[in-house]
């Protein structure tokens, strides 16, 4: 019993490195998607469109359902990689991250028998302080973080996703809130 919750454990957590080279490999990828077109401005539609941060949602969504999937060490890599790829501040938003998703997991056995729109609301909250945190740190040590407008639309994009990143991972990849007689998330820990 013990080895096969280790090796669940161990396949979600690859899952989870799998999603994230997914997501950084399709943001990589050289897709302008402001091309002119004669009906529309490109430069109009580069600046008000942002799409949401998927990788932000799905953390967020498995730290809250199966917090041992997603260890601290597993965020902070990940995300400070993807700093590293997506030539942000190193390190910046992988600390915005962690601090989230760290406080989520916190929260997160209160969460648990709450409706669904309340820990919604609590993801709503922590996402909109990270973007707002990072924008902020980002002013205060005067870095070039771009117009605000798309950094907000993509935190209403990542907050409005975020159902359906928690349907495609229960759905999907088996990642489910641990019910009260559940005991192998407990196993697994230890």
């Amino acid at each position: 019993m013990a080895e096969r919750n280790t090796t669940r454990l161990l396949s979600k957590r690859l899952t989870f490195v799998a999603l994230w080279v997914l997501l950084v490999f399709l943001h990589l990828l050289p897709i302008d998607s402001a091309q002119p077109s004669p009906l529309s401005s490109p430069s109009f539609l580069a600046r008000i469109w942002a799409g949401p941060d998927l990788h932000v949602a799905i953390t967020l969504a498995w730290v809250l359902r199966r917090p041992e999937y997603v260890p601290a060490v597993l965020v902070a890599a990940t995300f400070l990689m993807s700093d590293l790829l997506l030539q942000r501040p190193p390190g910046l938003w992988a600390a915005f991250a962690l601090i989230g998703s760290e406080a989520l997991r916190r929260r997160a056995p209160g969460l648990r028998d709450l409706t669904f729109s309340m820990e919604w609301l609590n993801v709503a909250m922590t996402m909109i302080a990270m973007f707002l945190g990072y924008r902020i740190v980002l002013g205060v040590m005067m870095v070039e973080a771009g117009p605000l407008g798309p950094a907000l639309m993509q935190a209403v994009a990542t907050i409005a996703i975020y159902p359906i990143v928690v349907a495609a991972s229960q759905f999907l990849f088996g990642v489910r809130k641990l019910a009260p007689g559940d005991i192998d998330g407990m196993e697994a820990r230890t």
